[in-house]
């Protein structure tokens, strides 16, 4: 392992104190939030805080979870039902979504399910490689879908510029277990044999999404901000068939989900992402990671436009991504 990747490992895994946590989050009355898995784990731990602010939060998930009351100002809590492994019930969420509200102000992208609670040659209702068709093409179309609720909360001259954004959920695997380059075209289809390897594939991939996205409302003016985060090492789930002797000498490593949580907040509310931080990387537990200190600049070549000498794999992702949803959509 090189001294770039140790570092990365040391910073990423033991992260200094949070600085922006519900301590620091201002109330955000009038506001509207959509929370992707936001019924357990990270995603709880994220609709807990913003319940406190005051702001209508839509927890988007495949079942219901009780909101928290212990807040003088609560906010609203509403159930909107997800399941990424099946495109219609992503297109039907947008839908109901937009029956009810005509502004979004805030989509965090947090669903996801780890490497091992999906077996082997695993499919979405589509027919897509599990990880992938839930990780990338699912979340995007349900992000594509909801552009008009987000492009209408950043349309108002009032509106701070970079207060409307989409937050992407990537993974310390991205960098550690994916291909040279991060993704690997030639077996998206079907994906491999092994489920880290397909995960590590769709965190890069939701990591690219996340820069075309930022690109593609750069040249619409859209005044979107799109980063993409890695919540931190967490108790949250994401291990969950993981055999025991190798949680035995994984757990001491992992944290709360609650700093996950802050880490997605900081992503999401903190007034230091502007614009100009227009896709990003942050790392736990609320920090900007510039490009030069990753050590995979194999996928940040690959990250980069043809134009500037890369090989311009995110719109190629992208592009890839809605011909898999076209028969559906």
């Amino acid at each position: 392992m090189s001294l770039s990747s140790l570092r990365n490992l040391r910073t990423q895994w033991f992260p200094p104190k949070a600085a922006f946590t519900d301590k620091e989050l201002p109330l955000q009355k009038g506001r509207v939030f959509i929370v992707t898995g936001g019924n357990a784990g990270v995603g709880f731990e994220l609709c807990k805080i913003l319940y406190g602010s005051g702001a209508t939060i839509y927890m988007a998930s495949r079942s219901k979870a009780s909101p928290p009351n212990k807040y003088e100002l609560p906010g609203q809590i509403k159930f909107l039902h997800l399941d990424l492994n099946d495109l219609e019930s992503v297109k039907e969420a947008a839908t109901t979504f937009a029956q009810q509200e005509s502004k979004l102000d805030v989509l965090w992208n947090n669903a996801g399910t780890g490497a091992n609670l999906v077996k082997a040659g695993a499919k979405t209702a589509q027919g897509f490689e599990a990880m992938v068709g839930m990780h990338c093409i699912a979340t995007l179309l349900f992000t594509e879908l909801l552009r008009p609720q987000l492009r209408a909360a950043a349309a108002p001259p009032e509106t701070p510029r970079g207060s409307v954004r989409v937050v992407w959920t990537s993974s310390f695997l991205a960098e550690g277990a994916s291909p040279t380059n991060g993704i690997d075209f030639t077996v998206l289809d079907e994906g491999t044999k092994d489920r880290t390897r397909n995960y590590a594939v769709s965190k890069v991939g939701t990591w690219m999404l996340g820069r075309e996205f930022a690109r593609r409302s750069e040249l619409d003016q859209e005044n979107i901000v799109s980063v993409v985060q890695n919540p931190g090492n967490l108790k949250a789930g994401s291990y969950g068939g993981t055999p025991a002797v190798a949680m035995f000498f994984i757990n001491p490593l992992l944290h709360e989900a609650k700093f996950g949580a802050y880490t997605e907040l900081y992503a999401g509310l903190s007034s230091e992402i502007t614009l100009e931080n227009n896709g990003g990387y942050v790392i736990p537990w609320g920090r900007i990671r510039p490009d030069e200190d990753c050590p995979r600049q194999d996928i940040i070549a690959a990250m980069t436009s043809a134009e500037d000498g890369g090989l311009g794999y995110p719109t190629r992702f992208w592009e890839w991504c809605e011909q898999q949803w076209k028969p559906f959509v």
